[in-house]
């Protein structure tokens, strides 16, 4: 596991103190992919740690945000924080219970920030995939509807491509997120679009598996229509 990791320290962007940051090497051999695209890798879940947290002032964030929040939302967290004890460090290798505890913290200053709906979104579907890895059912439920939930609204208020993803795959996201969390009809007018878009011909993964989740979800409403 330590191969897989390296120690860097970057500086706070909201109190300016210098901390460690655990970041992974890129060289992960992929296992297998799930089709909601939480992605499998050997040895490592890098997923662990694309979460910072200093431990001085308690801010979190991705990876990708965190030295780029506003200097408006500076001023906002800073006041937050200001006079409140923490006691957290999240730094090193990090267990499933930390990188979950990451993962919520930096959820609850996306908020409080107002960052774009994608952005919260994909916070919530890669803490559903730790909840999956856990086999904690429940709570991956609930975080896989709360990554439906902003998606869609990314889908119909933001620019594409939406998190780096097309008009297809984010469509085809929504309606697989909607099917596994047991809303099978409103995913299956997802899948639909899908089949029926002309770009998804350029993406034929994406379509292939549209294809297979509009069947599943047909299935699915079918056999509650059939028991009721």
């Amino acid at each position: 596991m330590a191969d897989h990791l390296y120690t860097v320290n970057k500086a706070c962007s909201v109190c300016g103190m210098d901390f460690p940051v655990t970041r992974v090497r890129m060289r992960l051999v992929k296992e297998r992919q799930d089709t909601d695209f939480c992605t499998y890798y050997k040895d490592i879940n890098p997923y662990y740690y694309t979460i910072w947290v200093c431990p001085h002032c308690g801010y979190a964030a991705q990876d990708s945000h965190f030295p780029n929040i506003s200097p408006a939302n500076i001023d906002k967290v800073a006041k937050f924080l200001a006079g409140r004890e923490v006691n957290i460090n999240l730094g090193g290798e990090r267990t499933r219970e930390q990188a979950i505890a990451a993962y919520k913290l930096a959820i609850f200053f996306a908020d409080m920030e107002g960052l774009a709906a994608s952005e919260i979104a994909g916070l919530y579907l890669r803490l559903a995939w730790l909840f999956r890895e856990g086999e904690f059912d429940n709570e991956e439920q609930a975080a896989l509807s709360k990554a439906a939930g902003y998606f869609e609204q990314a889908l119909f208020k933001e620019r594409l491509p939406i998190a780096g993803m097309s008009e297809v795959s984010i469509t085809y996201l929504v309606g697989e997120l909607l099917r596994r969390t047991g809303r099978a009809e409103e995913g299956l007018r997802y899948f639909s679009k899908v089949v029926a878009s002309p770009q998804a011909k350029m993406e034929k993964r994406i379509l292939d598996m549209a294809r297979d989740a509009w069947q599943e979800a047909r299935a699915t409403r079918n056999s509650r229509i059939s028991g009721q």
